[in-house]
């Protein structure tokens, strides 16, 4: 998932080398602890040897994890690179594609197709975009090697227990360098969790499965609080008098309040209700775009803790759907 402010570069070239290891420290040791682990936990000998036949740390990954240049960018920067033309054209026709699916998923969370279409556009666009990382070897690289080890044995662990329950084999579970899978871009944590078997096939495949996929995000929006009916946000106009210090998500006043200090439908849809609680945001500051968000705007956070993915998801799904 997009960080709030930064890309992450994928060609950066590799510069660091698989840490020198005592004996006690070495691979196979932290191997053996984990399958020590996973058995106490009631993960069968079978999935661990499939899970772990052949392993070894992977450079690539750590490279990735440790060479992560943040570029700083401004909102409209970071609209223009993920909002184009052709994510566009392509989010219209997956919608068309898979319109009355999304009908389905809609009538059983109650979660607008828009939001769902947005967040599988940036994750993975569209489907297409997964990585080809295996997820287990990812993910046993980064426990080892020790920076956030905590975090990715939780993570490793769980991704145990989808191999023990039959989900997807080894060589199927790939996804990011830090372990985020399919198409979704799930960590294994967030899968056991939120993923469903939307398609009915006994198990939950956000990789090849639309049913699963789109069905598995609309479940992680639902338990995060998505209210049905309500809309997340939208774009407005704010007056040259507007006091910037009183934008930000955490100052939710109702939308009536806002209309009396000049805050506009830029265009589209009218305001809510007068009453519902609302934020303005804007993220470039004074002068630049200003957007109106409701609650639905902080369940959408709750995937990717970021204002400006959380705008992004939004206008691209309000985009496509339209």
């Amino acid at each position: 998932m997009l960080s709030r402010r930064s890309l992450l570069i994928a060609s950066i070239p590799a510069a660091l080398a698989v840490p020198a290891r005592s004996q006690a420290d070495s691979f196979p040791n932290f191997l053996a602890g984990m399958r020590a682990e996973a058995r106490r936990a009631g993960i069968s000998a079978g999935t661990l040897d499939r899970a772990f036949a052949g392993l070894q740390p992977n450079q690539k990954v750590l490279d990735r994890d440790r060479h992560q240049p943040e570029f700083t960018m401004t909102w409209a920067q970071y609209r223009a690179l993920l909002i184009t033309d052709q994510r566009i054209v392509n989010g219209r026709a997956a919608f068309q594609q898979n319109r009355g699916l999304l009908e389905r998923v809609r009538d059983r969370f109650a979660v607008d197709p828009g939001v769902i279409v947005g967040i599988w556009g940036l994750e993975s666009s569209f489907g297409t975009g997964m990585g080809d990382f295996r997820v287990v070897e990812a993910l046993a690289t980064l426990a080892w090697e020790g920076r956030r080890a905590s975090f990715f044995r939780g993570e490793l662990m769980a991704a145990l227990r989808i191999l023990d329950h039959g989900d997807v084999t080894p060589a199927r579970m790939t996804g990011s360098y830090a372990g985020a899978m399919g198409q979704p871009q799930f960590m294994p944590s967030s899968y056991l969790r939120y993923a469903v078997d939307f398609e009915g096939h006994g198990r939950r495949d956000i990789w090849t499965s639309r049913p699963d996929v789109l069905g598995s995000i609309a479940n992680y929006l639902a338990s995060s609080g998505w209210r049905a009916g309500e809309p997340w946000g939208q774009a407005v106009t704010v007056p040259a008098s507007f006091d910037a210090a009183s934008a930000g998500r955490d100052n939710r006043r109702p939308v009536g309040d806002w209309l009396r200090q000049g805050v506009r439908v830029a265009g589209g849809r009218p305001l809510a209700r007068p009453d519902m609680p609302a934020a303005v945001l804007l993220p470039d500051g004074a002068g630049g775009d200003a957007f109106l968000v409701y609650a639905n705007f902080s369940a959408i956070r709750r995937y990717n803790p970021s204002d400006y993915y959380a705008l992004v998801v939004g206008l691209l799904g309000d985009t496509v759907t339209a």
